[in-house]
Parts: C-alpha cells; structure tokens; sequence
C-alpha cells in the first residue's frame, strides 16, 4: 500500500462524515493504524471475537498491500480508523451497519458479510449448546 503524505493531512471537517460519526483528526498511515487494531480488539474484545477479528485485520491489510489507487487508500484507512474509534469507544456493540454502505458493496463483499455473519451464529450456537 504506497500512501501519500498529502493524503494523510485530511482536518478533521473535511474527513469527517454525516450521521454523527466521529471526526478523524488525521488518517494513519497503515503500519500503526494496523497496530492500533490488533491493541484496540486486545483491550476490548473477548477472546474468541478477538481471534476472528485480528485474523480477519491481517487478511484485508494483505490483499490491500499493493492498492495504488489513492481514492481506494484513503478509503480503507477511513473505514478501519472509524472502526478502531468506535471499538475504543465502546459504542460498536449492537450498532448496525448504515445501509448506505451496504448499497456500496460488490457481491463479493457482501458474501464476505454473510460468512462472517453465518460464522458468528455457529459460535453462539455453540456456546449456547
């Protein structure tokens, strides 16, 4: 993933989006955003989701690697920057995912969605077993 450093100097009026989201001061460049990840579902996620998650970290921040594409940058580290925000904040928990970005995902994406789903509900029929 090649970042330009102009692209990472985004104030937090012009990163910031509607629907309350919180505002991004600056995006991170992908090595410590990444860290941030793997530290923020060390610190507040049980056990089991913490696995899935840092698995599911390491495999998108792979197939991102060699994106060239400076739209498709800023976007990924958007989005995996409001997800560390809101998982340091505590108000991820049952929050539902805007439909708007749901209308953005290719069909891949979306199947991605739905094993992920399809897997969490194994997990808590398991458990509950």
């Amino acid at each position: 993933m090649r970042i330009h450093t102009r692209l990472l100097a985004k104030t937090a009026a012009t990163v910031s989006g509607p629907g309350g989201r919180p505002p991004l001061l600056a995006l991170l460049p992908p090595l410590p955003l990444y860290r941030r990840l793997l530290r923020a579902h060390r610190k507040h996620l049980p056990r089991d989701m913490r696995l899935l998650g840092d698995e599911y970290i390491k495999s998108e921040f792979r197939a991102h690697r060699d994106v060239d594409n400076p739209i498709h940058i800023v976007g990924f580290l958007t989005e995996w920057q409001l997800y560390a925000q809101k998982l340091e904040g505590d108000s991820w928990a049952g929050e539902r995912m805007d439909p708007s970005k749901i209308d953005k995902m290719s069909d891949q994406q979306i199947g991605q969605m739905y094993e992920l789903r399809e897997a969490i509900r194994k997990e808590e029929d398991d458990e509950s077993s």
